[in-house]
């Protein structure tokens, strides 16, 4: 339990068993309820941090007192304790019960109706959950989640400790990054017309430590971007786990986290099989074509196929001359009005459709697009593998849109068949080989495909031969690595690019002359300058770890204070607005307001 204040209390609401039977004690806490039996008999629970503890009140002075208080009220209790006549097995406590001799406020609640029942808050509206986080709080559901994103930050502590790694804190205030997400931005005083920026993440100053001369560093690195919100993402903070090696390879990375990762998800996890070291290792060109993602969830055994060979041609309009990809799956069981709003799940979620057929248990084709698969059924089930009883989805257009709602398709479905994943358990694999280029969606240009200072294979020749058109760009791949754990992304890495030339000439790949290099990363470009030792690094949400272990689907009920899907702090009233004076202060005018 730990030491507890005695000048309050003698024992935590969830510490007293049987053995304290005949002890007098004084407990405090919330009045989470009571239930008066006749005038002389009540029965009072009383909770705190620890636990829960049944309080009797056998007098009618005593039930009177507590009648006049409102639920959620603090109060301590001094009594006697002694066995329950009816004991309650679910309860650490159930064996004993308290009388009172004195019940004293500490803490009154001055709301006769509370905005949910403490102990089902979970089942209310999130934006009251928000706003009265102290009270979701209260909740011992809720609190274990917190609890729980302790005990896992004090252990990733302690493991990285153990390796050797050294926690370095780095600034809160620091300089505009040009590349990632968009910045939060702190206007200066002394510096008008200028601003600081928060940390995307302690990218450069984790670097620049390499080049200062320490060899492992990390830290419980808070990180600010200014994104939109999802099931796996807070927007505004976050936290990660942030970690740079010098003089080491993406083997020194993988193989720390390998040992670092398993036994806090074996110790901590809502299931009890994690994988093991060596984790799998899929390369990214790999991981879309056979799971039609970068996150693929290992737990499900489905794989995606290509099915433009025997169906592009089928004479259905939208896979003619179209990439078409297939998902199959054995077993099948589910109904029309099941596939059409499986199908038109995933056309929401990608703006593309999928589209089906299967084969009955005579291996006839039946259902969806049965029509235009029927006539070349037997070149279709040969190209596939098909069996009887078989379920066929299928997405179609450019390559790359084939394969992202394909592997949206595969999630859906495994979620949908029991038989096709095994839930309760924790798949890890390292994506490996990234493209170190790309084009972008919006630009139409080359840019970087992930983190701009990895370290492209074949280092400086390889971008050298880019450069002279002798290979395409497109082909170069780089020591970047994302860590993957059921579907979710954990953490991206890379071996970092510690030669000056080499990273003026890949970011002239993307426009950016050398003087635009020097001014945009003035301190690790000079850094580098002097001599940088080879480093590599990686950095573990925190937050979607402790998602993971806890087996929530949404990552703000791990966090104690989260804002709202809008960025929103509902309980404090974050973003809002602030006095004149102080934008004077800031040589800030406000030119758009929210109701504008």
């Amino acid at each position: 339990m730990g030491d507890t204040s005695t000048f309050y209390r003698t024992h935590t609401c969830g510490e007293l068993r049987i053995e304290q039977v005949g002890q007098e004690v004084t407990l405090a806490g919330w009045m989470e309820n009571v239930r008066v039996v006749s005038g002389n008999l009540a029965f009072l629970v009383l909770r705190d941090f620890y636990g829960t503890t049944q309080v009797v009140l056998e007098t009618e002075e005593m039930i009177q007192t507590v009648k006049e208080l409102n639920k959620e009220t603090v109060i301590s209790v001094t009594g006697a304790v002694r066995e329950r006549d009816s004991k309650n097995p679910k309860l650490p406590t159930g064996d004993i019960e308290v009388v009172p001799a004195r019940i004293e406020v500490l803490g009154r609640c001055r709301h006769n109706e509370l905005p949910f029942p403490i102990n089902r808050s979970r089942e209310a509206d999130e934006s009251a959950r928000l706003k009265y986080r102290y009270l979701d709080l209260r909740n011992l559901e809720v609190k274990d989640n917190i609890v729980l994103r302790s005990q896992v930050v004090s252990a990733l502590r302690s493991a990285m400790t153990d390796h050797g790694f050294l926690e370095i804190t780095t600034p809160i205030l620091t300089a505009s990054s040009p590349e990632g997400a968009r910045d939060y931005l702190v206007p200066s005083r002394k510096h008008p017309g200028k601003f600081y920026a928060l940390p995307q993440a302690p990218q450069q100053f984790k670097q620049l430590l390499m080049a200062s001369g320490f060899d492992k560093y990390f830290q419980i690195a808070p990180c600010f971007r200014d994104e939109d919100a999802r099931g796996d993402r807070s927007p505004g903070e976050f936290y990660q786990l942030d970690m740079e090696m010098a003089f080491a390879s993406q083997e020194d990375v993988f193989a720390v986290l390998e040992d670092v990762l398993p036994p806090i998800f074996a110790k901590y996890g809502k299931y009890n099989t994690a994988s093991q070291a060596p984790f799998r290792r899929i390369p990214y060109l790999e991981a879309m074509e056979k799971y039609g993602t970068d996150k693929p969830d290992l737990r499900i055994d489905l794989t995606v196929q290509d099915a433009t060979a025997p169906l592009a041609s089928c004479g259905f309009g939208p896979f003619e001359n179209q990439t078409v990809k297939a998902v199959v799956v054995s077993g099948f069981e589910g109904t029309r009005k099941q596939i059409d709003k499986l199908c038109a799940d995933v056309e929401v979620q990608t703006g593309h459709k999928a589209y089906w057929f299967r084969l009955d248990e005579k291996g006839e084709v039946v259902g969806g697009i049965a029509k235009f698969v029927q006539p070349i059924k037997d070149q279709v089930a040969e190209a596939l593998s098909l069996t009887p009883g078989c379920f066929v989805g299928l997405t179609a257009g450019a390559r790359g849109a084939a394969q992202k709602t394909a592997g949206v398709l595969l999630k859906a479905l495994g979620a949908f068949c029991p038989a096709h994943m095994d839930k309760e358990r924790y798949e890890f694999c390292w994506i490996v080989d990234f493209p170190m280029y790309e084009i972008g969606e919006e630009s139409g240009g080359l840019e970087f495909c992930h983190n701009p200072f990895s370290m492209p294979s074949g280092g400086l020749e390889t971008v050298e031969k880019a450069i002279k058109g002798e290979i395409d760009p497109l082909s170069i791949t780089a020591f970047q690595y994302d860590l993957v754990c059921n579907g979710v992304e954990l953490s991206s890495g890379a071996v970092r690019n510690h030669n000056p030339e080499l990273m003026v000439k890949a970011f002239w790949m993307v426009g950016l002359e050398e003087e635009d290099v020097r001014s945009k990363f003035p301190a690790m470009y000079n850094a580098f300058t002097y001599g940088a030792p080879p480093h590599a690094g990686i950095a573990p949400g925190v937050d979607r770890m402790v998602m993971l272990l806890s087996g929530e689907d949404s990552i703000r009920e791990v966090i104690p204070f989260p804002m709202n899907k809008n960025a929103q702090d509902l309980m404090m009233g974050a973003p809002g607005t602030v006095e004149q004076k102080q934008l004077d202060e800031l040589n800030i005018a406000i030119t758009k307001t929210e109701e504008e």
